[in-house]
């Protein structure tokens, strides 16, 4: 069966419409009158379909889109296919937030398990919500409106389930969790505190101020994964994020939207990988490493502790440092760098109060 989603769309929309509400200028070959049915990635969008681009990085996304209509800034506009119409402006991160706020009016705030009167019994469970055999759920725990949890699975006392959420069989969500807009596999363990399907980091900066994205995405997790204590996954912003099978993530580990983790991954605990982001299948990341936004980390590399990645990390390579780089290149600098403080004819200028000789 497939998966309802979790915010109800609005529209269509008239193409004039969508350029007045977001406040851009319709191109002078564009039909008002289009119908605009839902709001898509430049990989994703078709015909009916809105997108957008703001990056330099999704250009080549951008000239192969079969969208209806695209928000672009001008310097863009040439790049678009000719079956696509413009809505230009100035700002299309913001456009695009006003645009998804348009064909989902609710997604500014999170579903999570409906009002108090709408559960029953002690442990708080929705009666649309189905549980099947041998579910455990405990104490003071929160099962939502259209909730399914497989066979032989725990809600742990405190826990929160939110609406539509599914969870697969064994599985197991620790004491006050929060598992909201996400898709759970089986034999999947998330332990306490961990927070999974809240909004991604989205906002669309200005000088008048930060618009807030909203993020309609979800949070899949595949079968096997192990999620380590006070952990964060956010859902994506139009895509979903997802944890692949197998993969086991340490405590404190924070996974922004729309970042896609391979199977069977190691990421070691305070590590944090920001939007956009892709890693390979056995991926190993060190404690406290950092990824900036849309990197792609080639399947097999492994990533030293308190390293930041920059850049994207070739398949089976091993990296390290700030920025992160080969592990014989990093090693080669820390040793001339060593050897050249050592040194004692190079005066360095510590400014004052320093500890120099």
């Amino acid at each position: 069966m497939e998966h309802p989603g979790f915010f109800d769309r609005a529209g269509p929309f008239a193409l004039g419409l969508v350029a007045e509400t977001v406040g851009a200028e319709l191109g002078a070959n564009a039909d008002p009158s289009a119908e605009i049915l839902d709001v898509r990635p430049l990989d994703d969008a078709a015909a009916g379909h809105l997108s957008f681009v703001d990056n330099p990085k999704y250009l080549t996304a951008l000239e192969k889109t079969t969208a209806a209509a695209c928000i672009v800034a001008p310097k863009f506009v040439r790049k678009l296919p000719s079956g696509t119409a413009a809505l230009t402006m100035r700002e299309p991160y913001r456009g695009f937030a006003s645009a998804i706020a348009l064909f989902y009016p609710e997604s500014l705030r999170s579903k999570t398990a409906g009002p108090a009167e709408d559960a029953t019994g002690a442990v708080g469970v929705h009666p649309s919500a189905v549980l099947e055999t041998n579910v455990t759920v405990e104490p003071g725990a929160i099962v939502g409106p259209e909730v399914h949890v497989g066979k032989g699975s725990t809600i742990a006392a405190g826990a929160v389930v939110g609406y539509r959420v599914h969870i697969g069989r064994d599985s197991y969500v620790g004491p006050n969790a929060s598992v909201t807009h996400a898709l759970i596999g089986n034999n999947v363990v998330i332990h306490a505190g961990v927070a999974i399907g809240q909004d991604g980091f989205g906002f669309a900066m200005g000088r008048e101020g930060h618009m807030k994205v909203p993020q309609i995405g979800r949070v899949v997790i595949q079968d096997d994964v192990e999620i380590g204590a006070n952990s964060t996954v956010d859902r994506g912003a139009l895509r979903d994020t997802i944890i692949g099978e197998g993969t086991k993530i340490d405590n404190l580990v924070q996974i922004g939207h729309n970042v896609i983790v391979g199977r069977h991954c190691i990421i070691v605990s305070q590590t944090g990988i920001s939007g956009s982001s892709e890693l390979g299948d056995f991926v190993a990341l060190g404690g406290q490493v950092g990824v900036v936004g849309h990197l792609k980390i080639g399947a097999g590399a492994q990533i030293a502790g308190s390293s930041n990645v920059r850049g994207d990390v070739p398949a089976g390579a091993r990296w390290g440092g700030t920025p992160a780089k080969p592990v014989r290149l990093w090693f080669r600098e820390l040793t001339l760098l060593r050897q050249l403080a050592e040194r004692k004819d190079v005066k360095i200028d510590q400014g004052e109060g320093g500890d120099g000789e």
